[in-house]
């Protein structure tokens, strides 16, 4: 690495740490020329593969995007954000185990859902409700049958309560 004060190619590395979760190196250079010090960074440049739309246009993968549609499925739902911000890198994490250059949409959507039902299940249906357009009421009854039917008892255990069920039939 050069030196960025007088750009001499010789410099060496006198001290490293992990800084967050281990995903991150912080490295403390000494210039061989001018002995000036300075601090750089090192991260792994791990890839996400392109998107492809459901018209067929690429796109950059954007994981704001793809943030806020998880954190707009959970709006003024009682899911510590720790657990929204690990499924968040969960779907991201198995979007690159695909392994894939490109994705579509549409598995995108269902990384995102399979995450979503065990997380919460109002997020998952207010989730598919757009995903996957839901034209009326009958749309809705039938995804959340699909719910009831298809969750495993070990996630429906670390499901919220949808009633308190000291009042039974009146919401929070």
């Amino acid at each position: 690495m050069h030196c960025p004060f007088c750009t001499h190619s010789d410099t060496r590395v006198i001290d490293s740490r992990l800084l967050g979760d281990g995903d991150q190196i912080r490295r403390r250079r000494e210039c061989q020329s001018c002995k000036a010090r300075f601090t750089t960074y090192e991260t792994a440049e791990l890839s996400l593969p392109r998107i492809i739309k459901n018209d067929g246009r690429r796109e950059t993968f954007n994981d704001e995007k793809l943030r806020r549609g998880v954190v707009k499925a959970l709006e003024k739902r009682p899911v510590p954000m720790e657990r929204v911000e690990n499924s968040f890198n969960q779907i991201k994490r198995r979007i690159r185990e695909t392994g894939e250059r490109e994705i579509d949409t549409v598995r995108i959507g269902e990384l995102v859902m399979d995450e979503l039902r065990g997380l919460d299940q109002v997020a998952y249906v207010r989730f598919a409700s757009v995903y996957r357009s839901f034209e009326d009421v009958r749309a809705f009854l039938d995804e959340i049958k699909r719910l009831e039917n298809d969750l495993p008892p070990a996630l429906r255990d670390q499901q919220l309560e949808l009633l308190d069920p000291e009042k039974p039939g009146k919401p929070d």
